[in-house]
């Protein structure tokens, strides 16, 4: 059974404001998309259940191809639909593979850490057609 929807929601609109930082997770003083998703991982679950290998915020860099699709296989749920609660892999720039996450907040919204933002709750819509995978925590 997976963790209740609302819970994951309010946590993920509580790191709404927390600055964008590069391969950080810390809530109010900065992360990155993937350190929005192991935030919220941590408060349900207590610790994360993986240490993160350092990688770049560049696009460009195939050394890590896959990997966030890879970690989110192992780690979450397989889910179908876009519903509250859900972890969301994107594409970005054409990319095949995933490189950005968030978290689906409702009525087509979601939250997540952009560069230059920082976390913000932004509408799904133009990001639709570059949805990679929907998962659940486990």
């Amino acid at each position: 059974m997976s963790v209740a929807a609302d819970r994951i929601v309010l946590e993920a609109r509580r790191w709404v404001g927390t600055p964008y930082r590069h391969q950080s997770s810390t809530l109010g003083a900065g992360c990155d998309c993937l350190g929005l998703v192991r935030g919220v991982w941590r408060e349900i679950y207590g610790s994360e259940p993986m240490a993160i290998p350092a990688y770049r915020a560049d696009l460009r860099d195939v050394a890590f191809a896959g990997a966030l699709q890879a970690a989110a296989d192992r780690l979450l749920v397989r889910a179908e639909g876009l519903a509250a609660g859900r972890v969301v892999l994107f594409r970005l720039n054409g990319a095949v593979a995933a490189k950005h996450c968030g978290i689906l907040v409702g009525g087509g919204r979601f939250v997540h850490a952009q560069e230059g933002l920082g976390v913000v709750e932004a509408n799904l819509e133009g990001w639709g057609t570059r949805v990679a995978g929907v998962f659940e925590f486990p």
